[in-house]
């Protein structure tokens, strides 16, 4: 059968995005966290992202190359994004053998069985953190202390400011200005909200993404947990407390507005962040795991084709 060309008329109008831009353009955001992680966690900050890393492209090249049976497209960036962000929903004290799991988790099953990028309806990363954190709960919460620059496996642990606040320790929490530089424990890529916030203003301004998500996240957890702070400040945290600490900067920032597993339009954007905001303070505030970030993220991901069919952007020219 003959091939038709459709030429459309004019205007045309490049917007000058590509894959390789944005891809590389939030691997650029995603800097600042990164060298906090090196400075807090030193050798294991290194060896658990070099190892996501380099384990994510290779997977995805495997499962192109010899599975799919087609032109690996690793050089895109979005292998390496993948691996960035499941490093940074990992301990820097994890041993390398499950990281393997977790991106082989993130790439085979979040991302490449749904037939690749842009196919995808979970956020890769988060299923690599998700499915680890119910296979491997003891190693996936054991957080190493901040400054033992030279220690990998042997590092000594301690509690973060989420477990404290599960257990009701509210006068051990370090200080907002601590939780703000990233002096405290966690995941390597989640400690320092001003390294994060650096990167959100990087990409506002390359507008890689819009401001819809993250700040309706943001502003969720706020509301909810300054009324329930209001309610009975002495067993619920401060809502600064809560946007400093977890994985909730880094899941609003760079996960939560993944463009494939997110609503396209802008109040569909902000329907998506306040469901997220509002499951992540519930699962926080009443449920078995201190971090709902991830959870509330893959949960309005399965969520997005259901606002996209209903929140649609105003055709051109319409009313």
């Amino acid at each position: 059968m003959e091939n038709n060309l459709i030429v459309s008329p004019s205007p045309h109008i490049h917007g000058g995005d590509s894959i390789c831009k944005n891809m590389y353009g939030v691997l650029i955001a995603l800097v600042p966290a990164f060298l906090v992680s090196l400075y807090y966690f030193g050798l294991g900050a290194l060896i658990v992202t070099a190892t996501s890393v380099a384990v994510c492209i290779l997977f995805e090249y495997l499962i192109q190359k010899f599975l799919m049976k087609k032109e690996p497209t690793i050089c895109d960036g979005s292998a390496i994004l993948t691996g960035v962000l499941l490093a940074f929903n990992l301990p820097s004290n994890l041993p390398i053998w499950i990281i393997l799991i977790g991106a082989l988790a993130a790439i085979g099953i979040g991302k490449m069985s749904f037939g690749g990028l842009g196919n995808n309806i979970f956020n890769p990363a988060l299923v690599g953190r998700v499915f680890l954190l119910i296979s491997f709960p003891a190693q996936m919460t054991t957080w190493p202390e901040v400054g033992q620059l030279t220690a990998y496996t042997d590092a000594t642990t301690g509690a973060t400011v989420l477990s404290l606040m599960n257990e009701g320790a509210l006068d051990k929490l370090p200080t907002l200005v601590d939780m703000l530089i990233g002096k405290m424990g966690g995941s390597l890529g989640e400690v320092s909200a001003l390294a994060l916030l650096l990167g959100l203003a990087f990409m506002l301004w390359k507008k890689i993404i819009t401001w819809q998500i993250p700040v309706s996240i943001l502003a969720t957890v706020f509301i909810f947990t300054g009324i329930m702070h209001l309610v009975n400040p002495l067993q619920y945290a401060s809502p600064f407390v809560h946007l400093l600490s977890g994985g909730l900067m880094l899941g609003a920032i760079f996960m939560a507005t993944d463009y494939v597993t997110s609503p396209m339009s802008k109040n569909g954007m902000l329907v998506y962040g306040v469901g997220i905001g509002v499951l992540t303070t519930v699962i926080r505030l009443f449920g078995s795991y201190p971090e709902g970030m991830s959870f509330a993220i893959l949960i309005m991901n399965a969520f997005t084709p259901l606002i996209n069919s209903y929140i649609k952007p105003k055709h051109f020219g319409g009313k």
